[in-house]
């Protein structure tokens, strides 16, 4: 007597595999990809905004209000970035990812400046964001900020403006983000190095990131 649970399961099996041979194919054989990477790689400074505690925050608003909590929290951020010059590269949920085009230069004291300047802006801003929040009656928003300097690999959409960053760099940013204290900046060893003969900035070094058995990446605080 057959199995027809079986049997039927292995078609199930067959079909599957049979539809991701055809993508595969079609991944293999598009010359037009929906996403592709510029030829040229170059360093930069990134920078990561996470709010602090949004889910068990946002448990407790109804829709709308939720909905009304990330819209002026992501947008905030969104243009204050902007204001300084960064792109935004995505929102995942509550973070924000965005570089600093004109950093590519490493000796560029101005534009290390500014990307320093605008991270510690968005610290400087919660206070106007919440009064913002308040008027609609929402509770108020921390959130950390992370930095970092190192090379990236940057994309772009066939079906969109916006560009996406990704490589080592962008890791090594999220992975230091938890480590800033709310409303706070931390900043990775290798945008310190570039960035702490910069006057008017005080650095203080963290406990640094594991990555190895016998490796730590250095973190540091900044303040003005």
């Amino acid at each position: 007597m057959y199995n027809m649970s079986l049997i039927t399961h292995q078609i199930a099996n067959i079909t599957e595999r049979q539809k991701i041979a055809e993508i595969i194919k079609k991944i293999k054989n598009d010359a037009n990809n929906d996403i592709s990477f510029y030829d040229v790689q170059k360093s930069y400074c990134i920078g990561i905004v996470d709010m602090v505690s949004s889910t068990k925050i946002t448990a407790h608003l109804e829709h709308g209000k939720m909905c009304n909590y990330y819209k002026i929290y992501l947008n905030s951020m969104n243009e204050i970035v902007k204001e300084f010059g960064a792109v935004v590269t995505k929102n995942v949920g509550d973070s924000i990812l965005y570089y600093f085009p004109d950093t590519h230069d490493a000796e560029n004291e101005d534009s290390l400046r500014t990307a320093l300047e605008c991270n510690l802006a968005l610290v400087d801003s919660r206070q106007y964001v919440n009064d913002l929040l308040e008027e609609y009656g929402l509770p108020p928003v921390s959130y950390r900020i992370s930095s970092d300097y190192g090379r990236l690999s940057i994309a772009k959409s066939f079906h969109s403006t916006r560009e996406d960053v990704f490589g080592p760099t962008v890791n090594m940013c999220a992975k230091i983000n938890s480590m800033a204290m709310p409303n706070s900046v931390v900043v990775g060893g290798d945008l310190y190095q570039i960035a702490r003969s910069l006057k008017c900035y005080r650095f203080h070094s963290l406990v640094g990131l594991q990555i190895g058995v016998r490796l730590d990446y250095p973190v540091y605080s900044i303040c003005r």
